[in-house]
């Protein structure tokens, strides 16, 4: 397995404007992390784009589609057909536009999760369980079911958290959406067959603070999504190098709007990478 240690520069995050805690193979060794710093020093991690308000106007979802929109960061607000609203690593930072009805979290940093979700929320998933113990998580709420692959996640002291990070899995409207979260290492084959078939995946693109960029087409050749979206890159520099090595194998699309409708019937013949504004 495969994991990267080039820590990059640290950025600022302005926060949105739409308001009305790897790691190794499980069980593996980790590499050593001197003088790493936690990302973004646990403050805010990165430039969210200005959306228009126009652009939150929600249309109605056909009963095979469902909705993405990227918030910043690597928060996602997916809507499904009856109305349900999910935000992953949901933290105090980056925040969707409303009150979701379900919330994912990771362990690796403050912007990956929060002490302090609003009460208002029905499910708050965190995706760690403490004590080296792998969460397990299978949630259905109407049209929704929630599930989760444990994965591990490097520490700042040199260590390894074992299950400290989650993948988390939306099925949804015949559709399998995995968001990777803060994903440190390859996948194995058993981690694999947990995640199942994933038609749209939600990939770090940082290649330092989660996988190095090999690392992450590896891991995105072994999923086979045929929609690959990227999150948590920081920079336009970081995304286009991402873009470019990615363009060796899959065809991309920008999208001029922040939200995406997505049906099985609409899915590509050919896999593509789906760059949504904001990071």
């Amino acid at each position: 397995m495969r994991s990267s240690l080039r820590f990059g520069p640290l950025a600022l995050l302005v926060l949105p404007l739409l308001m009305p805690h790897p790691v190794l193979g499980q069980g593996a060794a980790p590499p050593a992390t001197q003088n790493a710093k936690p990302e973004m020093t646990e403050s805010c991690p990165g430039l969210v784009a200005q959306r228009p308000q126009s652009l939150l106007r929600r249309a109605a979802l056909n009963g095979d589609q469902v909705r993405i929109s990227y918030i910043g960061h690597a928060t996602f607000l997916i809507e499904s057909p009856r109305l349900v609203r999910i935000a992953t690593d949901y933290n105090d930072y980056v925040k969707p536009p409303v009150v979701p009805d379900i919330v994912t979290m990771n362990h690796a940093h403050t912007t990956h999760y929060t002490e302090r979700p609003d009460p208002a929320i029905k499910y708050v998933l965190r995706g760690w369980a403490g004590d080296e113990k792998p969460a397990r998580i299978d949630v259905q709420e109407k049209d929704v079911r929630v599930r989760n692959v444990p994965t591990n996640i490097r520490t700042f002291d040199g260590g390894t958290e074992r299950h400290g990070n989650s993948i988390f899995v939306f099925e949804v409207a015949n559709l399998c959406i995995a968001h990777l979260g803060h994903l440190h290492h390859t996948l194995t084959q058993q981690q694999l067959n947990e995640i199942g078939r994933v038609d749209v995946v939600m990939v770090p693109v940082d290649g330092s603070y989660t996988l190095d960029l090999e690392g992450m087409v590896e891991v995105l050749k072994s999923l086979k999504a045929p929609v690959m979206i990227p999150m948590h890159f920081f920079s336009i520099y970081t995304l286009d190098r991402f873009l470019s090595r990615v363009r060796q194998d899959w065809d991309v699309e920008t999208s001029e709007v922040p939200s995406v409708v997505i049906s099985k019937t609409s899915l590509p013949q050919k896999p593509k990478v789906l760059v949504l504004p904001g990071r």
